[in-house]
Parts: C-alpha cells; structure tokens; sequence
C-alpha cells in the first residue's frame, strides 16, 4: 500500500522542517514539498507534528516475578505502546540460573512469537555466566541479533552476578561487537537495608525506598564504570536515576570514557513523596523513585548529553498482585506502567515546559536508542529507506490520563488525572495505519522481532 502524508511538520533529531512524505510497502520513499505523487491513502498533517516512531529499549512484558507474571502480555503492551507513539520495543529475556542462553531465548519466544503487534526486540540477561553460557554469546550476537546482555549487581541468588563474572561477560560480549546493559545498584547493601527494617517492624512501601538509598546507585555506578573502562567494553546503565549515579558517569568522561545512560519517564517527573501515600504499592520499583533534586539532575544530564535515552521500565501488576505486599513491603511486586504514557508525558513535561528541545525529544525518546542498539537509520528517523515507523502529533491537544481510557492491562494509573498538553493521533508501522482515531488497525502478529547489528554507532 501506498500512503502520502501531507504538510506535516517534520521533527528528528537533527532537522525540523515542513514537507510531504510519501511511502510505499514498509519504507520510506520520498520526502519532500507539494510531492506530485499518487497514493491509495493520504493524510493531511497540517499543523501537527510527526515524529519518527517511538522506541523503548526498556520494557517486561508477561515477566515471570516474585511468583507471578507482569500483567500486560505481548499482545495488549506492544498494542499500549502503539496508542502512544511507541513502535518498537525491546524486552528482557532472563535466563535462570543453572540454565542455557537459548534455553531463556526459548521460554521467551514462546510468549512473543505471533503475538506481538509492535515490533520488538531482546536483551538477554544473564544471571548465570560460566564456561558453558561464554561458548553461546558469539552466536547470540551473529545469528540471533541480540547484541546487548543485561547484568543485574542486585537481586542476590536470583538475577545477581559477582564482578568476576562481570568482567569475563564483558570482554567476551566486546570480542564479539555487543554491548552491557546493567541494573546498577548494590544488591548486598541493600539486602542488609530490607533485613533491617523488616527486623524493626517497618513494613510499609516507605521502607522500599528507605532500603535502597542513593549511594546503593551511586556506588554500583562507579564501579560499573570503572569495570567497562577496564575492558573497553561499551557499558549501558538503565534506568539511572540519581545525582550520585550520574556523577560516576560525569567523572569517567574526564578519562575520555564513553557510558550510555538511560532514564525512565517516572524518574523525570515524579518523586519518592508518593511512598509516603496509602496507595504507595503503586509506585514500587526498582531503584525506586528519588527527591526533586535528582529530577533537576536528570534533566541537565539530558540536555548536557550524558543521559541518551527515556524509557520505561514498564512492567505492570494488577492493583491485587501489588496487594501479595500489604504487609511487607518487600513482597511488593516491582514495576510501573508507563510504555502507553512515555512519548506524552515527555513531550508535555520536557518540550511544552521548555526544559528540551523539540530535536532533544525525538533523540531520547528514539534516534538514540535506534544507534546504541544497532537498528539505525532503519529505526529511529525519518529519511528515505528507513521503516515508515511514523507519529502523527496533535502539539496542542490538551488531555487527562487515567486507568479508564488507558490500553495497558492494568487497573490503575501511576499518572491518575494527569493533564497534559499532546496528542498521539495517528501512528503508522512499516507503512501500514496502526492507530488512527484511537483505534488500532492491525493484529496481533504483525509486530516483527528486529535483528539487531553489532554495536559500532557511537554517539
């Protein structure tokens, strides 16, 4: 099919122009003013914007967790992320311990295969790193295209490895062209933190937040950097969330070293006051929300170049699962639903607030994000040949989020009430309408899983 959309404000992360573009099958072909060109369908985008698709390298969906699964599956949270401007995702495969790489990649692509309406890719994490799992890394990257591993420093006897560990993944995965990602805070301290409030009776969300303090993430930070400097391998920590952890990756420039960051919505606009709420369970995450000062961190570090990407870390459970904690807040079910809200909230909070840019938008909530994981220029911008991955953006259009309107599996909202200033209105994925007058237009299974290439894009 071909499509033509006319007169659109055309917004990447380096231009900002108005124009036509005009696309056939999946691609882009053509990008210009008054295209004299014949489509089956076209769209008039006067006065709105369009934005290359949004992608968000950080979600959980159908997670196996604390004995039950993050609510939103395949199906209805690459769905969520289509209404709001979110093409492509990439999750996490987990691998459990004791177990092969491809015996995760397996279990997860029995979840995701034909189900997924985005497109989408994985990250492996792996949790057990042995003489065995080394031997399959080479084929992860070559073969499968999953170029990027997740290391957790947390979550001990579960997901957490030791620096030993840490260190020979990283200068295999660098042999091979990949990439580190890494959950970056201390697990052991933070281990003896949960003991010792629960061992004083204080149970409540409140003492989540109180048994992982900054220096949990500060320290880990440093010394992630510090073990991605010594190997040369390319290091990615997710969701940063504080002044300390930034600071370890603002020091390690002055070694000319290069650490991608990435942050999450939640982290930008609301902070650890909510713990203090009855309803505080829903805000339970991990790192968990921080103070006012940390927001005003985060923001510099994106407009100063340190903090690359916003994601999510969307992993949802039902208001009853959350409930498995009422009284131990450490048998709260981690996550928070946002992969609907993400592109929304940023552009109200950051672009309509005058703390980014218009071009800043579109590189944090996708170019950048398309280069670190090796999918641009196929994702990630607009411009001849790329996927028709494409946004079209009311800037205007005011709104309230709320659990009652929202497609995400979840029965409540972390942004309830919520008034923000843009509208998602149509989205397009390789080529086709998936979204248009608040309904999505296409099934589950024509999201298609993205081979990634090696990590060569530095930023």
């Amino acid at each position: 099919m071909s499509i033509l959309i006319r007169n659109g404000r055309v917004i990447t992360a380096d231009a900002d122009f108005i124009a036509d573009i005009f696309i056939e099958g999946e691609t882009i072909k053509a990008i210009g003013q008054n295209l004299n060109v014949k489509a089956e369908k076209e769209i008039d985008a006067t006065g709105k914007y369009i934005f290359p698709g949004g992608i968000d390298p950080h979600v959980h969906l159908d997670m196996p967790f604390m004995d039950t699964y993050s609510s939103d599956n395949y199906e209805t949270g690459t769905r969520a992320a289509l209404f709001g401007g979110t093409t492509m995702v990439i999750d996490f495969i987990l691998q459990k311990q004791g177990n092969s790489l491809q015996a995760a990649l397996d279990e997860w692509r029995s979840r995701s295969d034909n189900n997924c309406v985005g497109d989408y890719s994985f990250h492996m994490a792996v949790t057990d790193f042995n003489d065995e799992t080394k031997k399959e890394i080479q084929g992860l990257i070559e073969k499968e295209g999953i170029t990027s591993f997740k290391t957790f420093m947390a979550y001990k006897g579960a997901l957490m490895i030791d620096d030993r560990q840490m260190i020979g993944l990283m200068e295999e995965v660098k042999k091979h062209g990949g990439l580190i990602n890494v959950h970056a805070t201390n697990g052991d301290m933070i281990d003896y933190l949960v003991a010792k409030h629960k061992s004083e009776g204080k149970l409540s969300p409140l003492y989540h937040y109180l048994s992982q303090p900054e220096i949990t993430e500060a320290e880990a930070s440093e010394r992630f950097v510090d073990m991605s400097f010594y190997t040369s391998c390319p290091g990615y920590i997710v969701h940063l969330t504080c002044e300390g952890a930034l600071n370890a990756v603002r020091n390690a420039t002055k070694r000319n070293q290069k650490t991608f960051v990435e942050t999450c919505i939640q982290y930008l606009i609301i902070d650890a006051s909510l713990y203090e709420r009855e309803d505080g369970a829903k805000w339970v995450m991990s790192p968990p929300l921080r103070e006012k000062k940390d927001q005003a961190t985060l923001w510099a570090g994106i407009n100063q170049g340190l903090v690359q990407v916003v994601a999510t870390d969307h992993c949802p459970f039902m208001w009853e699962q959350k409930q498995m904690g009422k009284d131990d807040f450490s048998k709260i079910p981690n996550g928070h639903p946002a992969i609907e809200n993400r592109m929304e909230l940023l552009f109200s909070e950051g672009v309509v607030k005058n703390k980014i840019t218009l071009n800043k938008y579109v590189e944090v909530s996708s170019t950048n994000a398309a280069k670190i994981f090796g999918m641009f220029p196929r994702k990630g911008t607009i411009a001849i040949g790329s996927d028709a991955d494409i946004v079209i953006f009311d800037p205007n259009e005011k709104h309230k989020l709320s659990a009652t309107t929202h497609h995400m599996n979840v029965d409540y909202s972390g942004y309830e009430g919520w008034e923000v200033t843009g509208k998602v209105k149509t989205v397009l994925l390789r080529g086709k309408v998936a979204i248009e007058q608040n309904h999505c237009k296409i099934d589950k299974g024509y999201g298609r899983f993205i081979k990634r290439n090696k990590v060569s894009q530095i930023i």
